[in-house]
């Protein structure tokens, strides 16, 4: 299991700004050099946000554009700031602040609530569910523990959008919610569960954000201090903002935009959290002036994956799927995904059992297997049918790494034998950090070997493998690290939940799988009931279910198993059907693939400031097929011609000079790079059509509304020999 990009563990220091550039693709560089205003980072999935917002924010305190202290980067988990310190660290942007959005508001809460307020501030209470069960009881309510699940998270719900108890009905009737209990229950419990924390000196971790807002809303000499200190936001999954989180941002930034926001519409699925891509999809519209960036190269899947992963969103509809981004695989091709119906549900978990069993055999690292699931009530079964079949895996959202008891006692031991190793005899003979680990190690239960079998032992021993795993890890990028190195690294790592890897294949939910990617993943349980699960009823929760699949595929690197069953349990009735979000994807399966609107490209928007562009209308697509052999197209710059590499050309050679060449003219005036205008490849399709109105011209893939706007005239122009009336300046 990694994090959605690589990165060693230390590598060397770029030696000047620029070199902080090096590497990466043109839509990358855009970003990391686009440093003054709002700028708008749309990023599919794989395409190296992280990389490019971390080096963007590297290159400015390089190049002396920013100050470290002055930034302030959020995101939303601290393995998410964690991985974004590391990477600063690595291109030597030491001082920069990334963190959560809770811990960021936390810090600046305790540091002026003696100000703001007087005495310290209240004890943080780490789970809320107590409490809402002695609001619960003081109503005269039994609730269940999932209806105490439930109800717990409907009062987080009511609180990052800013709903107080007596609006919560109508709020939640607004929403759509599916309230677990009578709205006016909730309301009334949601009242008193806040009566109790006032009783009793507490807060909530929605109160740290409601609490710093409402600060600097009304303490205007604190909101300045705290203006003064950060001047530069970068906000990461912008998609996932809530009401409450946004509305803290726009106090941190005042009146200011030195606002960078990175999101992608179509990996909404934390609806049911308060989250809303809205702020992501009206970032233009607040900023009329800001740059937009598109990340469209996705360096993680297969051609295989990406192909089914667009083919899902290109069915979507609704305000995220019209903002939708078509991947284009920078990868070597790789097998096509494998759809398995199975008679029943321990079927199935025994068939990807046996599977992964063939593939560890083969030699691909249990670690680098994984699978997902819509609920975590699936887990057991295949918890069991992995046992059964002698496979290590670890449970991805369960225990976190660094709070396992054999984890903190190896830590203890660690951390005693770097304070006083000269005296330890354990450690004589050792010659190297490796040894020493394993060394120290040995004493907690690690052996050479891992023991048979699965169950409780088995996972003592792989959490130590991992730190021994880790050990070689930091000697690689750093030779001359010692034992304090190490402890000091286990630190950074557990303050982040940053775990090292453990080799287990991960079990886990298709919501705590966001970020993560594996090189091979198996989606299971795809089936109508569980994807889109029975509760989603309105078009928008069924629309986020099929944006949890679309996560849940581009995790896969080389390889995607999908499958389902048609019964829960062995002789059951087969009335199961595979999800239609497979329709017209899977083989054998019919559908219309293809409803949803156009997608974006990759490239760069810039600022404007005339009246707004009208929006691309909706369009029925049929698979594209080659106009001279009949093929069907999968490769997107085949697409845009229409016909395959190797199929012969009719193009006009002179033709396509002269669009070059007023491309060139149109991005020297514009500032942008030339394939921004259009790429090569929509410049051949051009020069093989020779389109003779807008019409045509509009059905060449690349050709967009907007484009078809602004260069139409021009283009047509030079297909039928004539002088186009003028270049076209600005955006």
């Amino acid at each position: 299991m990694t994090a959605a990009t690589h990165s060693s563990l230390f590598p060397q220091v770029p030696d000047s700004a620029d070199a902080v550039l090096e590497g990466l693709d043109p839509e990358q560089r855009e970003v990391a050099t686009a440093l003054h205003g709002p700028v708008c980072v749309l990023a599919g999935a794989g395409t190296g946000k992280t990389r490019a917002i971390t080096h963007r924010i590297a290159y400015g305190v390089r190049a002396g554009i920013l100050q470290p202290s002055s930034v302030l980067a959020v995101t939303f988990t601290n393995r998410a700031a964690g991985e974004m310190r590391g990477r600063l660290r690595q291109l030597g942007a030491q001082g920069v602040q990334a963190r959560t959005f809770h811990s960021a508001a936390l810090r600046q809460l305790q540091f002026f609530w003696p100000k703001a307020i007087g005495g310290s501030l209240p004890r943080l209470v780490d789970r809320k569910v107590q409490l809402v069960a002695d609001a619960a009881a003081a109503c005269r309510i039994r609730l269940d523990r999932g209806e105490l699940r439930d109800v717990t998270a409907e009062i987080e719900w009511s609180k990052v959008t800013q709903t107080v108890p007596a609006d919560y009905a109508p709020a939640a009737a607004k929403a759509g919610r599916d309230a677990p209990r009578d709205p006016a229950e909730i309301a009334q419990i949601y009242s008193v569960y806040e009566d109790l924390k006032r009783d009793r000196s507490v807060i909530d971790f929605e109160d740290v954000l409601l609490l710093t807002v409402a600060v600097l809303q009304d303490r205007h000499d604190i909101a300045d201090q705290v203006r003064a200190q950060y001047q530069h936001f970068v906000v990461d999954e912008y998609q996932d903002v809530s009401p409450l989180q946004q509305r803290l941002l726009e106090l941190w930034l005042g009146d200011r935009d030195s606002l960078c926001v990175v999101g992608d519409a179509s990996q909404t699925i934390y609806s049911f959290t308060g989250a809303t891509p809205d702020h992501l999809l009206d970032f233009r519209t607040r900023h009329p002036g800001a740059t937009v960036v598109k990340l469209v190269r996705d360096y993680r899947s297969t051609p295989q994956v990406v192909h089914l992963a667009n083919g899902l969103l290109a069915q979507a509809h609704g305000r995220a799927a019209d903002h939708r981004l078509e991947l284009i695989s920078q990868r070597p091709a790789g097998p096509e995904p494998v759809y398995t119906e199975y008679a029943d549900e321990p079927a199935e978990a025994e068939g990807a059992a046996r599977r992964i069993r063939e593939l560890v055999n083969a030699g691909v690292p249990a670690a680098e297997i994984a699978i997902l699931f819509r609920t975590n009530s699936q887990s057991e079964t295949y918890e069991q049918a992995l046992a059964d079949a002698g496979v290590p895996y670890q449970l991805r959202g369960a225990e976190r790494f660094f709070d396992r008891p054999e984890v903190r006692k190896a830590g203890v031991a660690l951390r005693a034998a770097a304070r006083f190793g000269g005296n330890d005899a354990l450690l004589d003979d050792t010659v190297d950090l490796p040894s020493q680990v394993r060394a120290v190690l040995s004493g907690e239960g690690w052996t050479t070997e891992p023991p048979a079998g699965s169950g409780a032992v088995r996972e003592r021993w792989e959490s130590l493998a991992a730190l021994v795993n880790l050990a070689h890890d930091v000697t690689a990028g750093r030779p001359t690290a010692t034992l304090a190195d190490f402890v000091a690294e286990l630190d950074e790592r557990a303050g982040a939940q940053h775990a090292p890897t453990v080799q287990g294949v991960t079990l886990a939910s298709l919501h705590s799988a966001k970020g993560l990617e594996w090189d091979v993943v198996f989606l299971v349980g795809v089936a109508e009931g569980m994807m889109p699960i029975t509760y989603a009823k309105t078009d928008e929760q069924i629309e986020e279910e099929r944006r949890l699949l679309y996560v849940g595929v581009t995790r896969a690197r080389e390889r995607l198993h999908v499958s389902w069953s048609l019964s829960r349990t062995p002789g059951g009735r087969p009335n199961r059907r595979p999800s239609h979000f497979l329709d017209g994807l899977r083989p054998g399966s019919t559908g219309t693939v293809g409803r949803g609107a156009g997608a974006g490209t990759g490239g760069v928007e810039r600022g404007f400031t005339g009246g707004p562009v009208a929006a691309p209308r909706r369009t029925q697509r049929t698979p594209a097929r080659c106009r001279v052999c009949g093929r069907t197209l999968t490769d997107a710059g085949e697409m845009k011609l229409m016909r395959c590499d190797n199929c012969p050309s009719d193009m006009d050679e002179g033709l396509y000079e002269r669009l070059r060449e007023w491309r060139a003219d149109q991005a020297r005036l514009s500032g942008q790079p030339a394939f921004c205008v259009f790429t090569d490849r929509t410049l051949m399709a051009i020069a093989e059509s020779a389109p003779d109105d807008d019409r045509e011209l509009a059905r060449i893939p690349g050709v967009g509304m907007r484009k078809l706007n602004r260069y139409g005239a021009d283009v047509l122009a030079i297909c039928a020999g004539q002088q186009p009336g003028g270049v076209v300046e600005g955006d």
